[in-house]
């Protein structure tokens, strides 16, 4: 007689945590959310399957009860408690996570606004970019850039600040406000005015010839012209004269526009860079030229030993060629051009930067008109003729 097969079960087989097949919960919290974390070795060869929770960290085997055998949520009133502070402290993360997300998202379409705004008042591209970065440096560190309490707070803490960075935040949170139509009374912090370091010349030469092509033509024009670097960093190939040795420079912050007379040295240097575009140094960002600037004037100063070329910056070139021609012409005015200010009370700085009652000065001497030539777009100053008809230069060291 032929056996009958047995009946098909279609009843799967029960978790050997709980006999009822039901998924196995944490003994602690109650969450569901659990690793399977190896086995537990019995003494009888049995092993038996172990257990970690995510939420509370409670590791635990299937021989200890679970909640899976009680029909309520909770396994006790102390016990549905701590459950439920669990959910709650979950809930309030989640809450102030999507409120941080919301006010990030606020302050960025209010930066981006901020920038629109800038422009449409009709503020230089510099200056926009400054007040722009200094209001996202007081969001990042945490101040609620739209309570003008709290900013005041912050610009205050910061005790490394100078009075005069200072008064620069409260202007750029004067034009954010403005914009919000916000209204503040602003703190007073008095810019200390100081004056300006005036490096030797030579240390200006070392600091050009050190550096790589690109930055050496850009240091080399502004201790020529005295540009300031924006200006310097608009400059077109459509400004340059090489036929007569001129540039023609574009204004900004309200100066006035000026033609230079500069060396040939110069004009070999520019023409040495690609012509990529229309702009003489490729029209990348002014920043990332700072950056490459700043980075091998540390290492000119370390390898030559000289820590006065860490307080050489792109402005330095402007306060060194602005001295340098007040004491060679006596000119306030003359200088007055050459910088482009339209206020001559900004000029007057450079008349009493550098005592020259001992001055000490560069000779050389030229038998042509060819060398004379050179000297003279080298910054000599002539002085007279020998009998033997030798021409007598100087420079100021």
């Amino acid at each position: 007689m032929q056996a009958t097969a047995p009946a098909n079960n279609t009843t799967s087989t029960p978790s050997p945590l709980d006999p009822r097949g039901i998924a196995p919960r944490c003994p602690e919290c109650g969450s569901e959310r659990l690793y399977r974390d190896g086995f537990r070795y019995l003494t009888n060869g049995e092993n038996v399957q172990r257990w970690l929770c995510r939420d509370c960290g409670y590791r635990f085997s299937e021989m200890r009860k679970s909640y899976n055998n009680l029909s309520d949520k909770y396994r006790s009133d102390a016990h549905g408690k701590k459950v439920l502070a669990v959910e709650v402290q979950k809930e309030n993360e989640r809450q102030e996570a999507g409120a941080t997300q919301t006010a990030q998202q606020d302050i960025k379409g209010a930066v981006v606004q901020f920038v629109w705004w800038l422009k449409k008042e009709g503020y230089s591209d510099a200056t926009a970019q400054t007040r722009v970065k200094l209001v996202k440096q007081l969001a990042k560190e945490g101040c609620n850039i739209f309570n003008p309490e709290d900013v005041k707070k912050a610009i205050a803490a910061h005790d490394s600040w100078s009075q005069g960075h200072k008064q620069v935040v409260v202007q750029a949170y004067n034009s954010f406000a403005e914009m919000l139509g916000v209204k503040w009374q602003p703190p007073e912090y008095k810019h200390v005015k100081g004056l300006p370091f005036i490096p030797l010349e030579n240390e200006l030469d070392a600091l050009i010839s050190g550096c790589t092509r690109k930055v050496a033509a850009s240091l080399q024009l502004l201790k020529e012209t005295g540009m300031r670097i924006g200006e310097a960093w608009r400059l077109k190939w459509i400004d340059l004269d090489e036929e007569q040795n001129l540039i023609r420079c574009r204004a900004e912050k309200g100066g006035n526009p000026r033609v230079f007379k500069v060396s040939a040295k110069l004009i070999g240097m520019l023409k040495a860079l690609p012509k990529n575009n229309e702009y003489v140094f490729g029209g990348s960002s002014l920043s990332g030229h700072r950056w490459s600037f700043d980075r091998q004037k540390r290492r000119l100063a370390h390898k030559l030993q000289n820590p006065r070329l860490l307080n050489i910056t792109f402005h330095t070139f402007r306060h060194w060629k602005a001295t340098m021609e007040y004491h060679k012409t006596k000119d306030i005015l003359h200088v007055k051009q050459l910088l482009g200010h339209r206020n001559i009370n900004s000029t007057l700085v450079y008349t009493q930067l550098i005592n020259f009652e001992k001055d000490e000065f560069y000779s050389a001497t030229a038998k042509t008109v060819e060398e004379a030539r050179q000297l003279v777009e080298s910054g000599f100053e002539y002085i007279c003729t020998t009998p033997e008809n030798i021409m007598l230069f100087r420079k100021r060291k």
